[in-house]
């Protein structure tokens, strides 16, 4: 083992030198002292616990959980420590590092270590089971009044890596947690290198001696760093004495509502979708670089709410500490030009005596219940040092307390609740609410075990598990098959809808089936660079960490190689699942629940093949307006291609053959089209569909998967350029498509604009499995529509070159089931 101690006064400790040491008063009556570095009286005062396991607490001034502090002074003190660890470490290995953080004081010390180290992801732990979350890992603060730390990492792979772990607490007393923390994760991922931070390590030479053994048994080096070292006398009967002075100096709590003067405001702080509220389940770079582009923003929000006040205070709140802590940086930087003054502190669980004298670290104390349903039942929690006491020049002007949307519950705005407490000490009082970060497995309630899981491959269609979960509901037994004649007139007739049965599945000849490997040699590396495009401008633009949802069926092999994308080039190893959308019916939204329940919904990402004349675009969109239950679902989709220009999110807005569509289920995992008829599909049931195993020997739906995904080297450099380009493109759908169908419909005397079938993949798709009536295709379109001119020659149907149309080609339905439908020779069209 070894000290990486430095003995040089970090900048850090020197910005704080104007703070005055408040340890006298514990100091005279205990015969309690510090002893070591000069920085000591710098960086911690003394107060009574009220805690029968140890008599004192030390109390840090850069810690911003006791004592109100300036931003970056709390900041830069992690900020700091993280640096001196990235050059103990080195570039390499501090790359590979991963920094977890000690609940519930040292979250944003934690997180302000990583900032140091720049690319390392964070984790701390919590005090705060999440149900449905599993457990990666827990341990014991033996001397903490609430002793057990959970891990609840929403990617378990963060503790999993081989790479240094840094485990930072706010200060090293005997060195038992950090003990505890060694050997159970050790005992299931062993590393080679633990990095130990803490801005003071207080150890006594047989706690640093046990650390050493500890190291030793595990084969493994431990470093530690800290601002300054030292320790503290303490005399034999300090427990005695120190319960016989909080007992003589406690006073009662303040009857609530007492003194109440400023009403809590709230603000919305406009927090981004997708960024965690913290490091409880995991912080990546990526969040970072998210939060630090938002923070301007928010603070102006916040600032635009606090008038003239000039002494402002930011309070988090127990493990939220690193967003409060950000947003006060981001806000004491705006209001510095005006002569305004930021600080920042947090709510704690630590009950600590309160004695307003200047050599005393803890001048006030509000008390007041938990407000967030924690675990261990109702309980006080308290605020320090945020009421004047009899120095009014302590009197903070303004307060912003920031809560996590989990905590803002009856009992925080309750009379004697954290506002009802604050409400006395300051003029203005505003309340912002960050959203508390759902994991995947997280539940809202019981909803869990009620839903069923999603079926996967080899059971239900020929992908590998990991590639897809349809979230669908089998029907291989169920005979669904109609002729396609029989089929088009029940649907045209209204007697029937589409979803409501199947078309017989087309078997191709040997002439198609060369045709579709012909065209899948020549597309691969053009479906390879707008996959590329598409999942890059998704990660970029839509979140770290997108949940994958496709469009069943078309959407599915393109949400496949989307997820091959983003672990090809990324190593992302992204959720990926298939779910039903009908067009009149509108998407499962027994799927949506699920996803709900297992995802966060600002993070699914729908994904659809391509797009025609948008009518799914709107359909997603119209479905979602009005599930007010299932709120945060963005309703935008992302696709391969987007002829139609409905759609921001595209691979390209070229209507190119995507040989996907050339097939039906062979290309689709052997899944059917999906299938929603009441007497098969409950209320609460997945939409269904069919795996039809018999095709397994025509199966192409893998080799069209490996075809594209080996391009994907290939064209890395022409998606790059298309992704600085698109930046610059104005994406805003132009609906081009949607015009084009109705004038087409309105010029062949069809006037249904569902009997219109544009671009490539919906006229490929007229020709497979409904009635067509004729082909509609760009004059001089090549070997692009090769495949449509065979299926349209073998079902009899005319291709009819025409100038101006904005697709490749538009397939027609016949309309001869329709009343009063006319061809374009004007004559009437019917049986």
């Amino acid at each position: 083992m070894n000290d990486g101690m430095n003995d040089d006064t970090d900048a850090t400790t020197q910005e704080t030198r104007h703070v005055v040491w408040t340890g006298e008063w514990v100091a005279e009556r205990l015969g309690v002292a510090l002893h070591g570095a000069d920085e000591l009286p710098d960086l911690l005062g003394l107060a009574l616990r009220r805690n029968p396991k140890r008599a004192h607490l030390l109390v840090s001034h850069v810690l911003g959980k006791h004592v109100p502090q300036r931003p970056d002074v709390v900041h830069g003190a992690g900020v700091g420590l993280g640096r001196r660890v990235r050059a103990l470490l080195g570039d390499e290995d501090a790359a590979r590092a991963v920094v977890l953080g000690y609940a519930e004081t040292a979250t944003g010390l934690g997180h302000s270590v990583a900032d140091g180290l720049a690319l390392a992801p964070y984790l701390h732990s919590t005090r705060r089971p999440v149900p449905g979350v599993p457990h990666a890992a827990g341990f014991e603060e033996e001397h903490s009044h609430a002793t057990a730390h959970l891990l609840l990492p929403e990617d378990r792979a963060l503790l999993a890596g081989d790479g240094p772990l840094v485990l930072v607490d706010d200060e090293f007393s005997t060195g038992r947690t950090v003990l505890n923390t060694l050997r159970a994760l050790h005992a299931h991922h062993p590393r080679r290198r633990y990095v130990v931070v803490a801005l003071v390590d207080m150890r006594s030479a047989a706690d640093r001696a046990r650390l050493a053994r500890c190291a030793a048994e595990l084969g493994a080096r431990v470093d530690l760093v800290a601002l300054a070292s030292g320790g503290v006398h303490l005399p034999d009967d300090v427990l005695d004495r120190g319960r016989e002075l909080v007992a003589a100096h406690e006073e009662p709590p303040a009857p609530p509502g007492a003194g109440r003067s400023a009403p809590a405001v709230r603000v919305d702080l406009g927090w981004p979708a997708g960024l965690p509220d913290g490091g409880r389940h995991g912080f990546t770079p990526a969040h970072r670089a998210l939060l630090e582009d938002s923070l301007p923003a928010m603070a102006a929000r916040i600032a635009a709410r606090l008038g003239d006040a000039r002494r402002v205070l930011v309070l988090g709140n127990e493990e939220l500490m690193y967003a409060p802590l950000r947003l006060a940086g981001a806000l004491d930087a705006l209001l510095a030009e005006h002569g305004a003054t930021v600080r920042f502190s947090t709510t704690t669980r630590s009950p600590v005596l309160a004695v307003d004298d200047p050599g005393y670290a803890i001048r006030t104390r509000l008390a007041f219940p938990a407000h967030d349903a924690p675990a261990d039942g109702p309980g006080e929690r308290y605020a320090y040092n945020v009421a004047p006491g009899s120095d009014p020049a302590r009197r903070f002007d303004a307060v912003v307390a920031v809560v996590d949307s989990a905590g803002d519950r009856p009992e925080l705005h309750a009379p004697g609740g954290l506002l009802d407490r604050l409400a006395g000490h300051t003029d203005r009082l505003l309340l912002a609410v960050v959203p508390a970060h759902r994991p995947r497995g997280a539940l809202p309630g019981p909803l869990r075990d009620s839903l069923p899981g999603p079926l996967r491959g080899p059971a239900f269609s020929s992908y590998a598990p990991d590639e897809v979960g349809w979230l669908l509901q089998d029907l291989s037994d169920v005979t669904l098959e109609a002729p396609t004649e029989e089929r088009e007139e029940a649907i045209q007739r209204g007697g029937a809808h589409y979803a409501e049965s199947l078309p017989v599945e087309y078997q191709p000849s040997a002439q198609y089936q060369e045709l579709f490997h012909a065209a899948l040699r020549t597309s691969a590396g053009r479906i390879a660079r707008a996959v590329g495009t598409v999942t890059e401008t998704v990660l970029a633009e839509r979140g770290p960490r997108p949940v994958l949802v496709s469009l069943a069926r078309a959407g599915t092999p393109v949400g496949v190689l989307m997820r091959r994308w983003a672990a090809h080039a990324h190593g992302l190893d992204l959720p990926h699942y298939a779910v039903s959308i009908v067009r009149g019916r509108g998407i499962d939204t027994t799927a949506l629940r699920w996803l709900a329940a297992h995802h966060d919904p600002a993070d699914v990402v729908f994904v659809d093949g391509w797009t025609g004349k948008g009518a799914i675009t709107r359909e997603l969109a119209g479905t979602l307006a009005n599930l007010p239950d299932l709120p945060g679902f963005d309703p935008r989709i992302a696709v391969l291609a987007d002829p139609g220009g409905c759609v921001t999110t595209y691979g390209t807005r070229d209507d190119f053959l995507i040989p996907s569509a050339c097939l039906n289920s062979t290309v689709s995992g052997l899944i059917s089209r999906t299938v929603l008829r009441t007497d098969l599909v409950g209320p609460d049931d997945f939409h269904g569909a069919k795996f039809y195993r018999e095709l397994a020997d025509g199966d192409l739906s893998v080799t069209f998967l490996d075809t594209v995904a080996a391009r994907f080297d290939a064209v890395a450099d022409a998606v790059a350029a298309d992704v600085r380009a698109l930046t610059t493109t104005d994406r805003t759908p132009t609906w081009e498509g949607w015009a084009a169908v109705e004038r087409i419909s309105e010029e062949y005397g069809i006037h249904d604009v569902n009997l219109v079938k544009p671009g490539v993949g919906e006229t490929t798709r007229v020709l497979l499995r409904r009635v067509p009536w004729r082909i509609l295709a760009r004059r001089g379109a090549g070997s692009d529509l090769d495949h449509v001119r065979l299926l349209a020659a073998q079902r009899g149907v005319p291709v009819e070159e025409v100038d101006e149309l904005p697709y490749t080609c538009v397939g027609l339905i016949h309309p001869r089931f329709t009343r009063g439908a006319t061809g374009a020779d004007g004559k009437a069209v019917g049986c």
